[in-house]
């Protein structure tokens, strides 16, 4: 792993050495446009609003044995 970094390192050291002595030179030819691409969907309209209602809720009762102790 560490013989890989210093390739790596010394690889970036002879490419800045080039570059500096104009060696190597880059220029830009062209105009560098980067565009996201467009895109139209068609979705369902969802609307969103509140009602009153009554609603009947069940009860529930519950009753004691008359012989049963209340548990501590």
């Amino acid at each position: 792993m560490r013989a890989l970094l210093v390739l790596v390192a010394i690889a970036v050291l002879v490419v800045a050495g080039l570059l500096y002595f104009n060696i190597v030179s880059i220029d830009q030819t062209q105009r560098g446009v980067v565009q996201a691409p467009k895109f139209e969907a068609d979705v369902a309209r969802v609307s969103l609003g509140t009602e009153n209602k009554t609603v009947a809720v069940p009860t529930i009762n519950v009753e004691r044995p008359a012989n049963a102790q209340a548990p501590n």
